[in-house]
């Protein structure tokens, strides 16, 4: 009988490490993607197995904690998560934050963070945010976030400590900025870096460290889901996954402490492209200390522009010199709209602001009681703003006073909405499209791409329009044209070959329609024509893109943002290409010409520049 439980034993250690040797043990959930059919389900049921658990010392989740971050459903997450027993700490994943109607506040209100650290016998855990945050493109960490991990390595007070750091994706060029967080921790005692993400277990090299990335808490195929028992040793970290109320497998890889050490002149993003067009100069730039998510308004000598850090902020045309900067309490993703002497910007923080162009100080405030992510439009006098709170309200600029309230709109708003021949024109997440009256605000007509995921949506693009018809572009990777007096599909062209999605532009005659397309090209069609007809096709290959900014034409000149910091000056008469500079690895806002020479550019890494040529 001894010697039967003594087999036992050494079977039951096999599958976990020994606990004479396990400095501790934590849990680590991903991807609950509460929303989904099981999401909450199989949450419910990993929350009430941890508890039962009792060498579990905290939890992590890392990310994609919800399936559209929405308000209820981050609610309704954090409802479950409460019912742990135990410590935890959270990071929201890109379902978190690109659909956000709160603009990505709502997971730090719900949670009180995006970042978390702590330390737990001897070892530093940090886990950020991986974004992307309201735009559709590649991952990025957050400039804000950049500079909180900054904060933190500089209070570290053993540089030889510890760390796990923690993020939603793997720490490779999948993330746009995955170097800025690498050549921080670069110098630091960095033990292994874990994500989710992918939805298995998989082991990866992070630039010589260890990456692990942990398995989907849903269920998928099987009965029930899963998520990883981590046991910190003496000398390693060992990963078992574990079925909620079933068993704990054996472990499926393990990382050594001690071994791996960081590669040496890692390969980072390339800038030679801005030697084949030295003319091409960077006339100032400015770093802020947050995102930018939106494009910029010029005005006055100046150029106006908002960061996700809550600013409204002013700076010199010239000379990129510092003018006036207004906060808010919220993230800001609105492009700053300019009336005569007044800037109208919305916020998330449920308001819209009212400021002076020339001082930035506040001539009106007025509250919506939610987030706004969109763009104000203009007709007349009035800026009209669809909001996340199922409203779209128009202000008379100079006064303040509202004018109408329409309150019936379908899933939150994020575009500029299109003024065209007395109806404003936008999209939302609920995959509709409406045109209101103008002037009143009275319903015109609405669309429904009859879509049963609202991922689809005709939300995120600029609508443009010309000659009675609306032009969309949505995810499904249809263009859609509608007829502006009454709704009705002209046409709706699925091309398997060029995958429109978000990215759309007019040109300046209205003579053209520019649509980017996911394989990396521009492609050009004839605006006056009743049927789909292309014009041109860009030979230009900008590589996979999912970049939703709009594109601007000025002076024959198409300019095209890219998902990974280059702005690309096309021919619009051919879709040749002028010349292309880098000045940044990130997602670029809309680009804002401001003469023959002269542009203004931004990235959602926080970087504002004068580009001359």
């Amino acid at each position: 009988m001894k010697n039967t439980f003594l087999i036992l034993l050494c079977v039951c250690l096999g599958f976990r490490a020994g606990a004479q040797d396990t400095l501790f043990r934590f849990a680590l959930v991903t991807d609950t993607h509460v929303g989904t059919q099981t999401g909450a389900e199989d949450l419910e049921r990993t929350v009430a197995d941890i508890n039962k658990q009792t060498d579990i010392a905290f939890v992590i989740f890392s990310g994609d904690v919800t399936e559209f971050g929405s308000d209820e459903e981050l609610r309704l997450s954090k409802s479950i998560i409460s019912k742990l027993t135990k410590p935890w700490h959270i990071i929201p994943g890109n379902h978190d934050t690109k659909w956000s109607e709160s603009g990505c506040n709502s997971f730090r209100t719900v949670y009180g963070d995006e970042t978390f650290r702590f330390e737990h016998k001897g070892y530093l855990f940090l886990g950020t945010n991986c974004g992307p945050n309201m735009r559709m493109g590649p991952g990025q960490v957050p400039r804000e976030n950049i500079v909180w991990l900054d904060e933190q390595l500089k209070k570290q007070k053993d540089k030889q400590q510890p760390i796990i750091y923690v993020n939603h994706y793997p720490q490779d060029s999948g993330l746009n900025n995955w170097y800025d967080v690498l050549d921080r921790l670069r110098n630091r005692n960095v033990k292994a870096m874990l994500c989710g993400h992918g939805h298995v277990n998989k082991a990866f090299d992070f630039e010589g460290k260890p990456g692990i990335m942990c398995r989907s808490n849903l269920r998928a195929k099987a009965e029930i889901g899963g998520y990883n028992i981590i046991s910190v040793t003496t000398d390693s970290l060992h990963f078992n996954e574990r079925t909620p109320g079933v068993e704990t497998r054996k472990a499926w890889t393990h990382v050594a402490l001690n071994g791996p050490v960081w590669m040496q002149d890692p390969p980072r993003p390339s800038y030679s492209v801005n030697t084949t067009y030295p003319s091409v100069k960077v006339k100032w730039m400015v770093q802020e200390a947050g995102d930018m998510g939106s494009a910029v308004a010029v005005a006055d000598g100046k150029v106006i522009y908002t960061n996700t850090n809550g600013d409204v902020k002013a700076v010199n045309l010239q000379t990129g010199k510092a003018a006036w900067k207004y906060h808010t309490a919220g993230k800001i993703y609105a492009t700053p709209l300019v009336y005569e002497k007044y800037v109208v910007v919305p916020s998330t923080d449920g308001n819209v602001y009212c400021l002076s162009t020339q001082t930035g100080k506040l001539a009106w405030k007025q509250p919506t009681g939610k987030a706004i992510v969109s763009s104000a439009a203009l007709s007349g006098k009035l800026a009209i703003i669809a909001g996340s709170d199922g409203h779209c309200r128009a202000w008379d600029i100079p006064t303040g006073k509202m004018q109408w309230d329409y309150d019936s709109v379908k899933g939150f708003v994020e575009t500029k909405p299109m003024v065209y021949e007395g109806k404003v024109l936008f999209g939302s997440w609920g995959n509709e499209f409406y045109a209101l009256d103008a002037a009143t605000g009275q319903p015109a007509w609405t669309w429904s791409n009859g879509a049963n995921n609202r991922m689809f949506s005709p939300a995120a693009m600029w609508p443009v329009a010309i000659d009675h018809k609306a032009y969309l572009v949505s995810p499904d990777r249809y263009m859609t044209v509608l007829n502006t007096d009454s709704g009705s599909e002209l046409w709706r062209f699925r091309d398997t070959a060029n995958w429109v999605r978000e990215a759309l532009g007019i040109s300046v005659d209205s003579n053209r329609i520019y649509a980017k397309t996911m394989q990396g090209n521009v492609m050009a069609f004839n605006a006056r024509s009743n049927a789909r007809e292309i014009v041109w096709k860009s030979p230009v290959e900008m590589g996979y893109e999912i970049c939703p900014s709009p594109i601007n034409e000025f002076n024959g000149v198409v300019y095209v943002a890219g998902q990974s910091g280059v702005v690309h000056a096309l021919s619009a008469k051919d879709g040749s290409l002028i010349w292309q500079h880098k000045f940044s690895n990130c997602l670029v806002n809309t680009v804002q010409p401001v003469n023959d020479k002269t542009l203004i550019a931004s990235s959602m890494d926080g970087k504002l520049l004068c580009l001359e040529y």
